[in-house]
């Protein structure tokens, strides 16, 4: 039997609602996702990096893709939703509530892709033109 992956640890007492506890806690019917206890701090790190390095729209939203599909994790970067975008604070980027998630996480995670648009405008660009906002021009 292949070892069982390394889980995120413990946060202080305290410090976070996350949740932990309950996603190892044996299933019940209808029991939240546990595979975002597969996000250690190292591999939070990495994904942190990886975040603040985007080279375009479409590494984004691969990215959003497979942070669903390997972690159950959603991710929305998206226009605000107000009659317009004068800065990146009229882009949404919303880390979604889940167990076990922990509160720095759901924090970092915007923080360094809103890092990334700041560092590649272009990024910011395309996603505005998603919604055909520069189609006339």
């Amino acid at each position: 039997m292949p070892p069982a992956p390394p889980l995120r640890t413990e946060c202080p007492p305290g410090a976070c609602i996350c949740g932990r506890e309950a996603l190892l806690a044996p299933p019940a019917a209808g029991a939240a996702d546990a595979r975002v206890l597969l996000l250690t701090r190292e591999e939070e790190a990495r994904l942190v990096r990886r975040l603040e390095n985007l080279s375009s729209l479409a590494d984004l939203r691969h990215l959003q893709r497979r942070l669903h599909e390997q972690l159950g994790l959603r991710l929305t970067v998206e226009p605000a939703a107000v009659a317009e975008v004068r800065s990146l604070r009229g882009i949404a980027i919303v880390v979604h509530e889940q167990a076990g998630l922990c509160r720095k996480t759901r924090q970092a995670l915007p923080a360094a892709v809103r890092r990334s648009l700041e560092r590649r405008p272009e990024i910011a660009h395309a996603l505005l033109d998603e919604g055909g906002l520069f189609a006339g021009l």
